[in-house]
């Protein structure tokens, strides 16, 4: 975790987060759009109402959660714009997303969120003991919650 203290901002809006807590919310709001986009696609190609019920429910959560992060102050995404972090689907996996149908792009989609939502985990791990209840509150809200859905999802798999 050395390398999350070198990204400090100094800021006065944000100095009730550290710069792990910072670091965190830069990586994890376009972590959570690319879910919100795996979402849309689920809403628009899947007529399996379970996959459409898990997109929504996810839509649902990662919005708010998004705009809280947001408000923690200047988070800087230039540096990695989601690329690279644990769960991301490549853009090759987001095209195969895309233009799968059916049974095909529910397979696709639940495989592809169950891993979004792992590396989604990890990063959470990471500020599971921030001294900011707030941050503290989010990562295990974070955890729970997306733990809850890949035990779910892992179940429409079998079907």
């Amino acid at each position: 975790m050395l390398f999350l203290t070198a990204c400090a901002t100094g800021s006065n809006s944000n100095s009730n987060y550290s710069s792990n807590d910072l670091m965190f919310a830069a990586m994890m709001v376009p972590h959570h759009e690319q879910a919100i986009a795996m979402s849309d696609l689920a809403l628009k190609n899947s007529s399996n109402s379970e996959v459409i019920a898990m997109a929504t429910a996810i839509k649902n959560a990662q919005a708010p959660e998004i705009e809280q992060m947001n408000s923690w102050g200047d988070l800087d995404m230039g540096s990695h714009g989601g690329h690279g972090m644990s769960g991301m689907l490549s853009d090759d996996e987001l095209k195969d997303l895309e233009s799968a149908t059916g049974g095909e792009f529910d397979q696709l989609f639940l495989a592809g969120m169950i891993k979004h939502h792992e590396g989604a985990i990890e990063m959470a791990e990471m500020v599971i003991d921030s001294q900011n209840t707030e941050v503290s509150t989010l990562a295990n809200s974070i955890i729970k919650a997306q733990k809850a859905e890949i035990g779910k999802m892992k179940e429409l798999l079998k079907r």
